[in-house]
């Protein structure tokens, strides 16, 4: 079972993801926040998705890594997870430049789109209690339920405000010499909804839809 010292940074592991996502429940509204630690370098990616609105595209894959693990500073970037009780609350903030998209196929290209400023500010309360997650191949980690309040901002709109919207999260870590796949997230076929697709330098991708479940990975139809 997690245990709240596992909220720490893995000093043995060769890559370490700390994954948050929330949703409206009518799924109209979804967002990301996500790191991962692997060795001098962090990857930070981030989503602000709607439905009939422009995805807001964030993804920074040379971010120097710092003591500490939990705060990413990079060109135009500021992000953080911090943990603020074990197994039980963590903020979630950033201030960057999102990509606005109209194409949300952009996404998986070059992602270049309209510079728009954006900032999260967000608690993450747990509801219920951390599960280990069936992976293999040295792989370990956790997913948890949650709930998430506060604001999220983007230039020229009026802030959007959630309360107690359905979230979750994941803490994933693996051994020298084991990649960490794409978060392995439920399939939603024939989806024509709110999308916020990530691809990655290896090559792997997160093509994340939005169901009334929460976040789903694209399949066909």
């Amino acid at each position: 079972m997690p245990a709240p010292h596992d909220e720490r940074a893995h000093s043995e592991a060769a890559i370490e993801e700390w994954a948050f996502a929330a949703w409206e429940s009518g799924g109209d509204l979804g967002v990301w926040s996500v790191h991962r630690l692997s060795g001098p370098t962090v990857w930070y990616w981030s989503a602000l998705a709607r439905l009939e609105r422009p995805l807001l595209h964030v993804t920074d894959f040379e971010v120097p890594a710092r003591r500490d693990p939990f705060i990413v500073k990079g060109e135009q970037l500021w992000a953080e997870h911090l943990c603020e009780s074990p197994m039980e609350q963590w903020s979630i903030g950033n201030e960057t430049y999102a990509s606005r998209l109209d194409d949300v196929e952009a996404a998986l290209g070059d992602g270049y789109g309209m510079p728009t400023p954006i900032a999260f500010d967000v608690e993450w309360y747990a509801t219920g209690a951390a599960v280990e997650l069936d992976v293999s191949g040295g792989v370990a980690g956790y997913v948890q339920e949650g709930v998430v309040h506060g604001d999220l901002e983007v230039l020229g709109e009026p802030t959007i405000t959630v309360t107690e919207i359905p979230a979750r999260r994941w803490h994933r870590w693996s051994p020298p010499g084991i990649d960490l796949p794409p978060l392995d997230l439920p399939v939603a076929r024939a989806h024509n909804g709110v999308r916020a697709p990530f691809g990655f330098p290896d090559g792997s991708v997160l093509d994340s839809v939005l169901t009334a479940e929460g976040w789903a990975r694209r399949g066909s139809s």
